[in-house]
């Protein structure tokens, strides 16, 4: 069965947005290192922006994101993102599928060759992903749908690109989530440049 593991860059003080979902400087560690991200048999950058510049990190964080980004088979995301990034364009930086969960359908006409479901509530996000990715790792993002998900008990792992800056209010990792869940201690703990990647299983 399919590891579902919640993740997102986060500020040291647990937020991934400002109020206006603006991310300041949050993934600038993906433009500023030396190392490209390349899928491991080539190189051809996991970068769809079609900006031409691709990510590039520190050695360490590159290792650890293409491992990654190549054992996702799905992710989750809710409305906001995808509306925010218009759901990449129909392409997502990892993985072959993406459910979305919205209680609005999937814009008339958008992309009709991507492999984006819509669906109306977590629990058939997670079936139906479980569906789409076989035995690869479902990725939920962070937020108010990745909290829901935590708190209904479907979360294996918690996932957290550490970026040291303050936000002091915005939009949380953990989405509205008002219930203690017990993490095991990290079992990833890796020092990147201007980020710290940690990985926790959790406690069920």
């Amino acid at each position: 069965m399919s590891t579902v593991i919640m993740h997102n860059v986060v500020s040291v003080d647990g937020f991934i947005a400002d109020k206006n979902d603006d991310v300041g400087p949050l993934h600038d560690w993906y433009f500023h290192g030396d190392t490209p991200i390349t899928e491991p048999a080539g190189d051809q950058d996991f970068d769809h922006s079609g900006a031409g510049t691709g990510f590039k990190v520190s050695r360490a964080s590159a290792t650890y994101v293409r491992d990654t980004w190549a054992s996702i088979g799905t992710i989750i995301m809710g409305r906001t993102l995808f509306d925010l990034v218009n759901g990449w364009e129909g392409q997502s930086p990892a993985g072959d599928h993406v459910v979305v969960v919205s209680h609005r359908p999937k814009p008339p006409g958008w992309h009709p060759e991507a492999s984006y479901h819509f669906v109306t509530d977590i629990h058939t996000a997670i079936a139906t992903a479980r569906d789409l990715a076989g035995d690869r790792t479902i990725a939920v993002n962070a937020g108010q749908v990745g909290g829901q998900i935590l708190a209904a008990g479907l979360v294996d792992e918690v996932a957290m690109d550490v970026v040291p800056v303050i936000f002091g209010s915005g939009k949380r990792f953990f989405g509205d989530i008002d219930t203690q869940h017990l993490l095991e201690d990290p079992h990833v703990v890796i020092q990147g440049e201007r980020v710290l990647h940690l990985k926790y299983k959790v406690r069920k």
